[in-house]
């Protein structure tokens, strides 16, 4: 390299390399012996206190019945969020509608099921019983006392639901969760939507297309990419949530089953290490699949952030020259 005014010395020798010195961080290091000891100490507590009882949750963490309170925890998580993500579109939909009826119907909705608990909810439903012992369907309103006055029989119905047969624990539990997922979807959905280019619904317009078809091929494509990420938390809040059936009760619930174990034995506390394990366990696999789906519909988006800082660092950052 050729030297110039700047960088040569009046007698024409070159200047002494530069030495780097690199920025010391020892607050880091500070902070990952602490963390070390911390863990170490974790670790001793998990391995030396007889109270774990680790035999007594080997033993027990897996039996048949067990294992199927996990598929009936699995089964109302993906039924309770299918039902939720179906509601929450519809309820977004009707949110961000020009009438004002519907406007205000979806909000209501929301309005309510994000206020009561879930728990509420599920004991709620668990006893509407006392409200509906029995629900007729298809019969005419007030048909006795119209009956009565027209001096014919109006009483026929289609059907008749008894409430004490229809809503089990396991169905009270689904309905309570489902009913309130859907009102935290929805508005997930509607910030979704409203992270599309209004442009984009314009453009839609102007070629011809309805607007469901607009909402279907145009917005709700490039929603979720916005969508995503927090379904896949609430799925996970969702899979921990229906550890709150226990208390209607749905006796074939993972929790449930894993409390009655540790009740009969006199051993609460490794049953309730054991419920920590298998919801360890169900959760990571939630987080992966949560993993490639934003994976899936972030492409075409461009490299996120952390890996722009990441490449910019590497020497491979937009707007330099490189040589």
């Amino acid at each position: 390299m050729s030297e110039t005014p700047d960088t040569a010395k009046p007698d024409g020798t070159r200047p002494a390399a530069i030495k780097a010195v690199p920025v010391r961080h020892p607050g880091r290091w500070v902070a990952v012996a602490v963390l070390v000891v911390l863990a170490a100490m974790f670790v001793h507590m998990l391995v030396t206190n007889k109270a774990f009882q680790w035999s007594f949750i080997v033993d027990n963490a897996f039996r048949p019945n067990i294992v199927e309170g996990v598929r009936t925890t699995v089964l109302l998580t993906v039924l309770s969020m299918i039902i939720g993500v179906i509601l929450g579109v519809v309820l977004a939909i009707m949110r961000l509608s020009g009438n004002p009826i519907l406007s205000l119907v979806a909000w209501l909705y929301t309005w309510f099921f994000r206020a009561v608990p879930r728990l509420v909810l599920a004991i709620l439903f668990g006893n509407m019983g006392i409200l509906y012992a029995q629900y007729h369907v298809g019969g005419v309103p007030f048909s006795d006392q119209v009956g009565d006055l027209l001096g014919v029989d109006m009483s026929g119905t289609l059907f008749t639901i008894d409430a004490n047969t229809f809503l089990t624990g396991f169905m009270a539990g689904l309905l309570a969760l489902a009913l309130s997922e859907g009102a935290y979807m929805a508005e997930i959905v509607r910030a979704g939507m409203l992270s599309v280019d209004a442009g984009q619904n314009e453009a839609a317009g102007a070629l011809g297309m309805s607007r469901m078809q607009t909402m279907r091929r145009i917005v709700l494509p490039q929603a979720m990419r916005v969508i995503v990420p927090p379904t896949g938390n609430e799925t996970i809040a969702m899979l921990k949530d229906t550890s709150l059936v226990a208390f209607v009760p749905v006796t074939n619930e993972l929790f449930f089953q894993l409390k009655s174990v540790g009740d009969k034995g006199f051993n609460v506390f490794p049953m309730l290490v054991a419920a920590c394990i298998w919801y360890l366990i169900l959760t990571s696999f939630l987080l992966v699949a949560q993993h490639y789906l934003e994976r899936y519909f972030a492409r075409g988006v461009g490299v996120p952030r952390e890996k722009r800082a990441g490449l910019r660092a590497l020497g491979f950052g937009s707007g330099g020259g490189g040589g």
